[in-house]
């Protein structure tokens, strides 16, 4: 697959995107993507938590309340800047940092004074230009018997160009009225999973999720756990 970076597209919607998801997410995180995905992290108490991709915070600040300690980043500098503003009342139980997640030393230079308990990803996977680093990274930062969530969307329902099995960059508007497309990075699911098995990982939970009265799912969420 080109690896085309897509930064550039992100630091022009972060502002757009921040005003959009606000101070609670839309109903697409609230009510299909975090209930199933909370039920899969089960946040604990002091739980050490990396949030990939985080966007303007949201999810990070939920689990600080639920009173995880969450290292997040995201691979905008406009929206670590703009979390970091809005997020200002738990800035003493999470860190924002800029972060390239397809950067494996860059995301294993987030290493805390403790292995991670929990790694989290919502609805980031297909927008990350290459995930083998990734999930390398995170498989070395998480405790034994940690675990990593993630929520994309479902491969074998939304890919372009009538071509499941070839993965390729498709271009995609993901709030309608965002001042430019971002990359989308589709991989069938045989990519997706067997990147996450090569590095280690073994897969014990996965929920696919439709909208509300349709027959076909639109996302997946997987729990990975590190053996």
């Amino acid at each position: 697959m080109q690896t085309d970076n897509g930064l550039t597209a992100w630091e022009q919607n972060a502002a757009f995107w921040d005003d959009y998801m606000g101070e609670e997410s839309n109903y697409f995180h609230r009510d299909l993507v975090r209930p199933h995905t909370e039920e899969l992290l089960g946040v604990q108490k002091e739980d050490l938590i990396l949030d990939i991709a985080c966007g303007n915070g949201n999810f990070s600040k939920r689990m600080a309340e639920q009173g995880a300690r969450v290292v997040a980043f995201d691979y905008s500098p406009k929206m670590v800047e703009l979390a970091e503003k809005r997020r200002h009342m738990v800035l003493d139980r999470v860190t924002f940092h800029v972060c390239d997640a397809a950067d494996e030393k860059a995301v294993l230079a987030l290493r805390q004074e403790r292995p991670f308990d929990k790694a989290v990803s919502n609805m980031a996977l297909m927008d990350i230009y290459e995930i083998a680093p990734l999930f390398h990274a995170v498989y070395e930062l998480l405790k034994p018997d940690g675990c990593f969530i993630f929520s994309m969307h479902h491969p074998c329902f939304t890919y372009p160009n009538e071509d499941y099995f070839t993965s390729c960059i498709d271009k995609g508007e993901a709030v309608a009225g965002q001042p430019v497309l971002q990359n989308y990075y589709h991989r069938p699911m045989e990519e997706v999973l067997g990147t996450a098995f090569a590095a280690g990982f073994i897969m014990d939970r996965f929920y696919e999720v439709p909208f509300p009265g349709q027959k076909v799912p639109i996302i997946i969420i997987v729990r990975l756990r590190k053996r």
